[in-house]
This record gives structure tokens, C-alpha cells and sequence, in this order.
């Protein structure tokens, strides 16, 4: 068990740049014969791949998707594994791998290569996640992992695209489905429990529209009216329905290793909620009163 930190502190990864410490602490509960050495690996490969030091991929400087939200969301994953481990589920290593490896590459579509003539990783806004499979297959081939990681992989990226139901998981096995489901959670969680969420938002709004011109939003205000709706009817669809309810294991998670029995991830997603909704309301669409009410600084971020 852990001494009970802030709880912005442990939702950013305990002050952590890089959280993979307790990534690797859970996953030895979690499953005593994981090869923590391969997570460990796959967590620096991950890092020079965002900071364009791996081979194949240049300096990219995504601002939305960036190092510090694939971390996040990793952090996230292994942590709902463990929630879900409280409860008396088990899982294979080999299970807990693939799911931390797909949430390490979920956004690396947005990532540019060596070939790209592109400017920026925005312009692979839409479609992202396939070519995200496509480097995550790439780097399970040259890395000498199992090839059965390839399909599976794929298949628990697939769960991170927001307008994509679950019938592609049916064919998989039942921990394969489950880990769709914890990824696809996580992706959501760690986003909009941020304490930046708010304030990242516009970098969110310039991603979407760099990456595609049917966008319906003409500015960040409007993106962020829509946000609230958004999560109450999408968002909560994808958590409680499609992804199985797995997301209340995580108060099972802060429960056990934090002795906090709440869900920081829910509570923290809902007290921005409510404070966008207040904003929106004061400011109606005036950008600049928009701005004031949003004074956070998210860090910089390779």
C-alpha cells in the first residue's frame, strides 16, 4: 500500500515525468511472472519514439496527444488491470503486456516518420488509430515479440476510436475483449481526468482541425460547449455499456494500493465537467472570458 499522496499528484503519475515505477510495481501484483524487464523496454522505445529518436520516426511535437497523455493513459491501464485483479479477475502476463504495449502506441499514428513530408502529425488526425496499428505491428515484428501480439494489439487499439462499436473483439478471447475494454477506458479516463483537460482542449480543437476540414467546430469555445454533452451521452455510453462497466474497478485499485475507497479518475473527470459547464454558462461564446476562467498552464511536452 501506498501513503496517501494529493490526489491531482496521483492522477499525474506521483509527480512523476514518467510513472513507469508504478507500472511495473502493479503489474508484479498483478502477475508475478510478467517480464517487468519488457515493459520497462517497451517504455523507453515508447519515449524515444515520441521524442523522434527511434528508428523510422522524426520529431513530431504532437500538443494534444503527446508523450505525457500516452503515459497517462498506460499508467491508467495497468492501474484498471490491478482494480479489476482486487475484484478476482486474473490475467495472463502475456494478457497485461499487449494491453500496456497498445496503450503505449494507441496515438503514435499522429507520430511522423522519416518519409513524412508532413509538417506536423495532425494532418493523420482522422484515421489515426489504423496507422497506429500499423507502427504497433512494425514494432512487435522488429522487436521479436510473439506474432500473435500483431492481431490482438490491433484489436485493442480499434478500441481507442470513439466512433467504433465492439463486435471486431468477438472473434478474440475473453482476455483479449476484457483488455480492449480496459484500454478503450483508460484512453477516456486519463484524458478527462486531467487537471489540464480544460485548458488543453484548444490544443485539441487545432489538432482536429489541422487533420481533417470537415470539422464542425469554427473555434475552441465551440468544441468545449459540446464537450459536457459529449461526455454525458457518448463518453458515458463507451464506459458503461460497450466497454463492460470495467471503470468502477479502478476505485477497487485506489482502494487497495492508495487506501483511498473512492475513484479519483470519476471524481476528477466530473469536477471538470461541472466547471466547464459554469464557464460555458458565465461566458456564453466570448472567447477572451473563456480564456480568463482558464488560467492552468499544461506542461510542455515532447
Amino acid at each position: 500500500m501506498k501513503p496517501i499522496q494529493g490526489r491531482t499528484d496521483i492522477l499525474d503519475g506521483n509527480g512523476q515525468d514518467d510513472p513507469v515505477e508504478e507500472v511495473l510495481t502493479l503489474a508484479r501484483i498483478i502477475s508475478p511472472q510478467v517480464d517487468v524487464a519488457l515493459i520497462a523496454r517497451i517504455n523507453i522505445d515508447t519515449t524515444d519514439i515520441f521524442r523522434g529518436k527511434f528508428p523510422g520516426f522524426r520529431v513530431s511535437n504532437p500538443t494534444y496527444h503527446n508523450l505525457r497523455h500516452t503515459r497517462l493513459v498506460a499508467l491508467a491501464v495497468v492501474r484498471l488491470f490491478h482494480g479489476l485483479w482486487c475484484d478476482g479477475r486474473f490475467f495472463a502476463a502475456d494478457t497485461l503486456i499487449q494491453g500496456f504495449l497498445s496503450a503505449c502506441f494507441h496515438d503514435t499514428g499522429m507520430l511522423l516518420t522519416d518519409e513524412d513530408s508532413a509538417r506536423t502529425g495532425a494532418r493523420y488526425t482522422r484515421g489515426h488509430e489504423e496507422r497506429s496499428i500499423t507502427f504497433v505491428r512494425r514494432y512487435i515484428q522488429t522487436s521479436g515479440l510473439p506474432q500473435s501480439y500483431a492481431d490482438n494489439c490491433a484489436a485493442i487499439i480499434r478500441c481507442t476510436e470513439l466512433n467504433k462499436g465492439v463486435d471486431h473483439l468477438r472473434p478474440y478471447p475473453e482476455e483479449i475483449r476484457l483488455a480492449g475494454h480496459i484500454v478503450g477506458s483508460a484512453d477516456i479516463l486519463a484524458q478527462m481526468a486531467d487537471r489540464y483537460y480544460l485548458e488543453r482542449l484548444p490544443l485539441l480543437f487545432h489538432e482536429q482541425k489541422a487533420g481533417y476540414s470537415g470539422s464542425k467546430y469554427h473555434t475552441p469555445v465551440e468544441l468545449m460547449q459540446s464537450t459536457a454533452d459529449f461526455y454525458r451521452t457518448t463518453i458515458s455510453h463507451r464506459l458503461n455499456v460497450l466497454f463492460s462497466d470495467v471503470s468502477p474497478s479502478m476505485r477497487s485499485h485506489f482502494r487497495e494500493h492508495w487506501q483511498i475507497d473512492e475513484d479519483l479518475y470519476t471524481e476528477a473527470i466530473l469536477k471538470n465537467i461541472g466547471y466547464l459547464e459554469s464557464v460555458i454558462t458565465r461566458c456564453k461564446a466570448e472567447q477572451e472570458c473563456v480564456k480568463r476562467c482558464l488560467r492552468r498552464v499544461p506542461p510542455a511536452y515532447p
